[in-house]
């Protein structure tokens, strides 16, 4: 597990949060002001739901590493939306292109939800819905106003560090360093930080840094795309174990079949929403669903059929209602090169 620690001088990282899970208050909650435009998701590292601005408001239930589960809530048009009955959810983002979330009917814009993200209706004014959802949010992308902060484990001194060549002091306009291009925040950056720019897309820059970690000696690094993976779990366990499973992560290799996009029918997932057909076991194995964000179409769309895949997801269901085989979200996905 990792600890946050002091950095050497050209270490530029702030990283928030601990690993252990850990309280807010007495009360269990806490008000936190978004800094930075950062993803609000159905779980970490999971289904994006939308983007909160910054400056918006959030309530913080709670911390789970370097993660912070909160309460949005706010006004959305209703003529973008659509009534659904799921749980507690009884709305549900209709538009294509997503809609705006704001702090009151046609107020100031705090958010903007995707399509397909359900929400708790609140209130109404006309041609207004009063909404909520909770959700996760990256914790350094947050600021908390009332409550404990998390503590932090005493380091040694950082070794020194020699500059490497190439690396040059750059004016930071935008401290946020993100993990991709309109991605989650990574890590704030202390202007005049030493970076290396590796390529330009736009009026964004890739950029590497260098610096130190405390990673005492035995201390395993995450794998799979850089995602803890979890007890080994099959397909199979899933028959037998149903939602024992849930919310775990798996690292399976699957044979791409298609691209599909989910009909009503398929409650367990929003319609329209993207997945890949795969088959855990070879070409007479077990279908698996795995769901990803519209964002991440691109990334798949050169897929061939039949192709394999190392696939590193989040179980969403054990057994979908309509078919019974395993819906998973995706987090990474590797292809694995055909044997020559």
């Amino acid at each position: 597990m990792r600890d946050l620690l002091k950095m050497s001088p050209i270490a530029m990282l702030i990283v928030a949060g601990g690993l252990a899970m850990l309280p807010m208050d007495s009360a269990g909650q806490t008000q936190g002001i978004v800094r930075v435009e950062e993803n609000f998701r159905l779980e970490p590292q999971g289904q994006v739901l939308g983007r909160l601005a910054s400056g918006s408001s959030v309530t913080i239930v709670r911390r789970d590493g370097n993660w912070l589960e909160v309460d949005v809530s706010g006004w959305i048009w209703e003529r973008s939306m659509q009534s659904r009955s799921q749980g507690a959810f009884d709305v549900v983002v209709a538009e294509p292109e997503g809609e705006n979330l704001r702090a009151a009917p046609a107020g100031t814009v705090t958010g903007r939800l995707e399509r397909g993200t359900l929400l708790e209706q609140t209130s109404r004014e006309p041609g207004w819905l009063g909404v909520r959802r909770r959700g996760w949010i990256w914790s350094a992308s947050v600021d908390e106003v009332a409550g404990a902060s998390t503590p932090e484990a005493s380091a040694p001194s950082a070794a020194p560090s020699t500059r490497p060549s190439g690396f040059a002091t750059v004016s930071v306009t935008s401290p946020v360093v993100l993990a991709a291009p309109d991605g989650d925040t990574l890590a704030v950056a202390t202007p005049g930080s030493d970076v290396q720019v590796l390529s330009r897309e736009g009026n964004w820059a890739r950029v590497r840094v260098e610096g130190w970690m405390w990673m005492p000696t035995g201390a395993q690094p995450p794998v799979a795309g850089g995602y803890d993976v979890d007890v080994p779990v099959t397909p199979e366990m899933l028959s037998s174990e149903g939602d024992l499973h849930v919310g775990r992560v798996v690292s399976w290799t699957l044979l791409f079949i298609s691209l599909e996009r989910a009909e009503a029918v398929r409650t367990d997932f929003f319609e329209g929403e993207p997945f890949l057909l795969t088959r855990f076991g070879g070409t007479d194995g077990r279908f698996v669903y795995v769901a990803l964000p519209t964002e991440r179409i691109p990334e798949v769309g050169g897929l061939i059929p039949l192709e394999l895949l190392r696939v590193t997801a989040r179980i969403r269901k054990a057994a979908s209602s309509l078919t019974g085989n395993p819906i998973v979200d995706l987090l990474a996905l590797e292809r694995i090169p055909a044997p020559r």
